[in-house]
């Protein structure tokens, strides 16, 4: 059976791998995506705009009739001590990796029926905060709090909620973020280290068609549960962080990364 799904970011990354994987098996998907030629099937969108984000869901229901899968992939990293970070800076990561998430499930759902699946791509970060990683950290986590809310308050309406969190894929993501590597006397040379590091990690990354193909396997299933981590090193840290405190998590945390 055809399904409409609406992928926010499905120009690049995870986003375009689902698109790929869905249109193989003969799903109608439409991209949401900063930068995108517009027709029926892409529309260029900035997913921080509710009014826009709005206005576009409506067209894509009045186009196809139905909405069964949103998947909200759109968002990018912040990278700098949170000291440190402007204003603008700050707000703009909630705007897009939160309120965008938020702003799409709030649209499409007016149009969702039983059966219909929100997907809401977190990450690894929002379980494990990374040092000078911390706002995008916490703009993941607040996406996978919202889903687990919204999960909870959609129980009986046979709509799905879930989170996946994926550890660090071989994507554009990295190149793409926005890097403040301004210190003082309290970090010194950490943040460039850190962010080197980070770098040096590029080839380690999990392969994005591998991984975003798991990702889509867990969007056909029937019934999905409430969070999935991709990557195996992440789900054994998943599991090892309950066996320490959350002291010696940080410590190791902060010293690996």
């Amino acid at each position: 059976m055809n399904q409409v799904v609406i992928i926010t970011g499905a120009s690049s990354g995870i986003g375009e791998q689902l698109k790929l994987n869905y249109q193989k098996d003969g799903d109608t998907v439409v991209n949401m995506s900063l930068g995108v030629e517009e027709d029926k099937y892409n529309y260029n969108v900035d997913v921080s705009n509710r009014e826009l984000v709005f206005a576009t869901i409506d067209k894509i229901f009045a186009d196809f009739g139905k909405i069964d899968v949103l998947i909200n992939c759109a968002g990018f990293g912040v990278y700098g001590a949170v000291e440190l970070l402007t204003e603008q800076k700050c707000k703009a990561i909630m705007d897009v990796n939160f309120f965008g998430t938020l702003w799409c499930c709030q649209a499409a759902l007016k149009y969702m029926q039983s059966g219909a699946k929100i997907v809401n791509i977190a990450s690894a970060c929002a379980l494990f905060c990374l040092p000078f990683r911390a706002l995008y950290s916490a703009s993941k986590s607040a996406v996978h709090m919202i889903s687990y809310g919204l999960r909870m308050e959609l129980d009986g309406t046979g709509i799905q909620v879930t989170s996946i969190c994926p550890g660090d894929i071989k994507t554009n993501f990295s190149k793409n973020r926005d890097i403040t590597l301004e210190t003082n006397e309290k970090y010194g040379q950490r943040i460039k280290k850190s962010c080197d590091h980070i770098a040096e990690r590029e080839d380690g990354r999990m392969d994005k068609v591998s991984a975003s193909l798991k990702i889509y396997k867990i969007c056909k299933k029937k019934k999905l549960k409430p969070m999935y981590i991709i990557g195996g090193k992440y789900k054994f840290l998943n599991f090892g962080k309950n066996l320490i405190t959350q002291n010696a998590l940080l410590k190791i945390t902060n010293k690996f990364f």
